[in-house]
């Protein structure tokens, strides 16, 4: 096994298409030693991950993706690593958030069901939908039904074509309530793939420093959305600040030409990150 990680999946728990122990397998195949399963508002997959890594010598870090608000910024995602994932309140707000997820989804499927309608198409059925999504119900699952009954014929073409136009508003947390919440269960925050909230460095150094100050524990800046000098700006612009420094694929198992542990190729992520995160980690409140 070498000293690969990748600190951002996803499972079925969430969008993603293979189950942990799967996940597991996989990165025991691809020599990764170290992952995280970060599912989006769910930690459903966390456990099975653990017993399924035993056999293969792989560690698993406790981890989830929160959606939410920053000021002006809207769907911004917020990585919580080494989190008590049992603790009671967090798994009761995650249910409930599921539920909204859940709602959003159906809503999704109604209304590409009337696009489908106008083109002379057989609807979908949101019990199609549900049989794919063992934890939380996202888009992709409807976008694999899509291209299985052969309305689409990639994930982006059913993105393009069905579920940006049908869209439905997601609910957020606030940015100080999810950090307060993560740090609350002993987990870092962490700030995922920045360069989705801006493209512009001066903007983008000004957000984090803001919120570092808020609390926040590190920036993901080896990732899938990273180009033209992006990890070196965003590590040292870490380091100015004090945060960690982490990184992943950002796999989901849909994605083309997406691989764990190397993204599209460009993706080396070594143990040497997880000393700094880990210094991050708060006494438990």
């Amino acid at each position: 096994m070498n000293n690969t990680v990748d600190l951002h999946i996803h499972s079925t728990s969430s969008d993603g298409i293979f189950t942990p122990s799967e996940l597991v397998k996989i990165a025991a195949d691809s020599q990764i030693a170290v992952i995280a399963i970060a599912d989006h508002d769910s930690v459903d997959g966390i456990d099975e991950a653990i017993y399924s890594a035993a056999a293969f010598g792989i560690t698993v870090i406790p981890a989830v993706e929160l959606s939410v608000e920053y000021e002006k910024y809207h769907d911004v995602h917020l990585l919580g690593y080494w989190i008590d994932h049992t603790d009671p309140a967090f798994v009761r707000m995650l249910s409930l958030f599921r539920k909204t997820r859940e709602s959003r989804g159906l809503q999704v499927i109604e209304k590409i069901n009337l696009k489908l309608a106008t083109e002379g198409r057989t609807p979908i059925e949101s019990t199609e939908v549900m049989a794919l999504a063992e934890g939380a119900l996202g888009r992709p699952h409807i976008a694999r039904i899509l291209i299985e009954k052969g309305y689409s014929a990639t994930m982006q073409d059913a993105f393009t074509n069905y579920l940006s136009p049908c869209n439905v508003p997601k609910e957020y947390l606030s940015f100080d309530a999810a950090i307060q919440e993560i740090i609350r269960i002993g987990g870092v925050p962490v700030l995922a793939h920045p360069q989705s909230m801006s493209r512009n460095r001066e903007e983008l150094a000004k957000i984090i420093r803001e919120m570092s100050q808020q609390g926040l524990g590190g920036i993901e800046a080896f990732s899938t959305m990273g180009f033209d000098g992006d990890e070196g700006f965003l590590r040292q612009l870490a380091y100015s600040l004090g945060l960690a420094v982490t990184g992943g694929s950002d796999f989901h198992g849909t994605e083309e030409g997406l691989v764990m542990g190397k993204g599209r190729g460009n993706l080396h992520i070594t143990t040497a990150i997880l000393e700094a995160l880990d210094k991050k980690r708060p006494a438990r409140l």
